[in-house]
């Protein structure tokens, strides 16, 4: 487990510049759970008996048509997608400003020699944009050939770009510009996640509050050591993931008082014996924020039951 309140190696977790930082402390640990492959029968057993391992068929993990090494390559980009997912989704929260930039272009793409990665785009088509989604929707609605604006912040200019859309290379029906993109603060605002050799996108909604608490006043976990897994969108909705009820177990053998589960892996959770350890559904970033606020005030919880 890795507290993101925390450090690792002497550097915040959750690492923020550019604005005032309040003072966090205590637990808001987000749970990882650790793949063991190649081993021999005898290794297997030994550790499923001596050990709080448990065996599981390897393609609940590596698909049969997938590499460890392509696996691995996925769950780091997942990872990446779903940090980026968690300051949207945490500033959204806070209502504060957003913006999107160019994260990368593609090379021979339309959008190569007119827009290059780090511009901030200000609207596309004459339409204002705030997430990366906003933006593709906006391209999605036209069809290859069509001419498209791009307005742009390039270097502290603005710049309007006209561009001809081509046929996307994985459906020629659909319109293609050439761009990828990331949903950032605006102005000097930076959210930077220091964890290295962690993959998957279910650490999100653990990052998301960590944002969420470090912007806002006082203590989101109250003083209690809170745990919990689960992705999450630009919307903060929070969702599935694997392996929970390994995490949740590591989190009550650990003493935490609370565990944030995602709505849709309750049912993987029922009828197991995690102590004394609360167990509660959250369906979106604000559901995590309020069982947070009811478990401290003794309030009702909406549990996994």
């Amino acid at each position: 487990m890795f507290n993101t309140l925390g450090k690792v190696n002497d550097v915040d977790v959750v690492q923020i510049t550019g604005t005032d930082v309040d003072h966090t402390s205590g637990n808001l640990n987000m749970t990882t759970v650790s793949v063991r492959t190649n081993m021999t029968l005898v290794q297997a057993i030994s550790r499923w008996l001596l050990t709080s391992d448990n065996l599981v068929p390897i393609d609940q993990f590596i698909p049969q048509n997938k590499t460890e090494e392509e696996v691995n390559q996925l769950n780091q980009q997942a990872f990446l997608s779903s940090e980026s997912s968690a300051t949207t989704a945490a500033l959204r929260y806070l209502k504060k400003p957003l913006e999107v930039e160019i994260a990368e272009v593609v090379a021979g793409s339309p959008a190569d020699g007119s827009l290059s990665a780090g511009d901030r785009i200000v609207s596309i088509a004459g339409e204002k944009v705030d997430s990366g989604g906003h933006a593709q929707k906006i391209v999605r609605s036209k069809k290859p050939g069509d001419d498209i604006t791009v307005t742009v912040r390039h270097q502290g200019t603005t710049e309007e770009k006209t561009i001809t859309l081509a046929e996307h290379p994985s459906d020629k029906k659909l319109p293609f510009l050439g761009i990828s993109m990331t949903t950032v603060p605006t102005g000097d605002i930076t959210v930077k996640y220091n964890l290295e050799d962690v993959g998957g996108p279910s650490a999100g909604m653990m990052f998301a509050l960590a944002v969420i608490d470090k912007l806002s006043p006082g203590q989101l976990n109250h003083g209690k050591y809170v745990v919990g897994t689960g992705t999450i969108d630009d919307d903060g909705n929070v969702g599935h993931i694997g392996g929970i009820e390994h995490k949740a177990r590591a989190a009550a053998d650990d003493n935490a008082e609370l565990f944030l589960a995602p709505k849709d892996n309750c049912a993987d959770l029922r009828g197991k014996d995690f102590g004394a350890m609360k167990i509660v559904s959250v369906a979106t970033l604000e559901d995590a924020v309020t069982q947070m606020d009811n478990y401290a005030a003794g309030k009702d919880l909406h549990l996994c039951e």
